[in-house]
């Protein structure tokens, strides 16, 4: 395999449809239509998540008109496939890399829309700033990603949790993919002369759970661009998973998601103005009608937060803070069915690896969503004594971008607890990403996350429940004040 000719006539062999389409290697013809070609290498030898049979156009202005299909990134150990050769790869210029790292569906959308990028790659020329916007209808980003759980093996052992459940962190980093490829859809010019925008999520609104999501039981995600200000747009998700209990598509939807996505020009950095929207049919402008709404609330809560806590809210920290008194100042006598917010705390730490990066040089916002939610459940399972349920996102706020190589530390607690209902007590649970960089000797907050889980009833037996958490400082009474508020609006 060391002789150059030898090993081309290996890969041809092996891989007989990955040579078929020239512009995979040598850029695109200027008169061929950029075709997304995912039948690289024959199903007997590789179950990579290329190794699909349908084409899919990725021009600037088309739609995905069937599911993009998702299979596992590895092998099962049932297949006796020959060895795959390791240097098979595909060769894609290295500014094309970063989403190959990352899920069955981050790659399977990487791949769908990398032969726009790869235009960009192979320009000669530095392409102008769109300067002539177009509107477009939710139609054309509309874009659907399929998960065949009940046929492929290794895909839902990749999606698994101990507990035989699906891995909701691994489906929001996923959310986060579809997100911004809609973005990108909806954001690119009609004829693609124009530099792309760098797209960074912004924020993500509630996500409530309607039904539990199986992991043996075909799912899809699907969504598309509801609503676009001047150089921030929102996308709507939804998650479906049908059964042969459930006929309808209202009973199949199991969540939706709403993501702020906001454009910054790739070279000056600032912000940058955007396709407008049109929607067409009823629902598309009741969506839009929504999705308005859900912006100006956003502004209204922006212009709260700075205002002082006053009048009835200070009695309220004060009530919040009476309770933490006694566990300061006579620990002996304190409630043992409460315990402090700072007792609730984890943490973990991270280098920000290249491997997790997107195509702009940052980190996937998806990627810090499921680190944030696996540190958020494990806090929640240490604090309740059973393993948790998820119940919703309450928030998502994308402060700061991430870089590769930043020091990243998430911090999670307790925020507070819903006890009215003991039968279903809620667990609320903050989680703070702070980058810090130790030479410069700096610490800011980049990302604030916010979710709630539950437990079993089964885990509240012979007595047993979850306890009230009670702030330590004028500091946390604030934030959960705060939250409580937000939940409440």
């Amino acid at each position: 395999m060391g002789n150059p000719s030898s090993r081309l006539h290996f890969l041809i062999k092996r891989c007989p449809n990955f040579y078929r389409k020239p512009h995979f290697l040598l850029g695109l013809a200027k008169d061929e239509k950029p075709i997304f070609n995912t039948a690289f290498c024959d199903q007997n030898v590789s179950r990579s998540p290329f190794s699909q049979t349908k084409q899919f156009s990725v021009g600037a202005n088309d739609t995905f008109s069937d599911p993009i299909p998702v299979v596992a990134t590895a092998r099962s150990p049932l297949d006796s496939s020959p060895t795959i050769d390791a240097g098979s790869s595909i060769r894609k210029p290295i500014s094309l890399w970063p989403g190959m790292y990352h899920s069955p569906v981050t790659n399977a959308l990487w791949e769908a829309r990398s032969s726009i990028f790869e235009r960009f790659s192979d320009a000669t020329i530095d392409p102008t700033p769109q300067n002539d916007l177009i509107a477009k209808t939710p139609s054309k980003s509309r874009t659907s990603v399929l998960y065949k759980f009940s046929s492929d093996y290794v895909l839902r052992e990749q999606y698994r949790n101990p507990w035989n459940e699906i891995r909701m962190g691994k489906l929001l980093e996923d959310l986060d993919a579809l997100a911004g490829t809609i973005s990108f859809k909806h954001c690119s010019s009609n004829d693609g002369t124009t530099r792309p925008l760098i797209l960074v999520t912004a924020s993500v609104d509630k996500m409530l759970l309607k039904k539990p999501i199986r992991v043996d039981t075909d799912l899809k995600i699907e969504g598309a661009v509801t609503w676009v200000g001047r150089s921030s747009m929102e996308i709507q998700l939804e998650v479906m998973q049908s059964s042969p209990e459930v006929s309808s598509t209202s009973e199949s939807l199991a969540l939706t998601a709403n993501f702020t996505f906001v454009a910054r020009d790739s070279k000056t950095g600032k912000s940058a103005p955007i396709n407008q929207i049109s929607p067409k049919t009823e629902t598309e402008k009741l969506l839009w009608e929504e999705a308005e709404e859900r912006n100006k609330m956003r502004k209204v809560k922006r212009g709260e937060r700075k205002k002082e806590i006053q009048g009835e809210e200070v009695n309220r920290l004060n009530e919040l803070l009476a309770e933490s008194r006694i566990f300061c100042d006579m620990p002996a006598l304190a409630d043992r069915d409460s315990i402090l917010i700072k007792d609730t705390c984890l943490q973990n730490s991270l280098i920000c690896q290249p491997q997790q990066r997107n195509i702009h040089g940052r980190i996937f916002g998806g990627f810090l969503m499921r680190r944030a939610f696996e540190l958020a459940y494990a806090t929640a399972y240490a604090f309740a004594g059973s393993a948790p349920c998820f119940v919703e996102v309450d928030h998502v706020d994308f402060l700061k971008p991430v870089d590769v190589g930043n020091f990243l530390r998430l911090k999670s607690c307790v925020l507070y607890t819903e006890l009215e209902n003991l039968s279903k007590p809620l667990i609320n649970v903050e989680v703070v990403a702070h980058v810090m960089r130790p030479e410069l000797r700096s610490s800011e907050v980049s990302n604030n996350f916010y979710f709630t889980f539950t437990v079993q009833q089964d885990s509240l037996k012979n007595g047993a429940r979850v306890r009230n958490v009670v702030p330590g400082t004028e500091e946390e009474a604030r934030r959960v004040i705060e939250r409580m508020d937000a939940e409440n609006s």
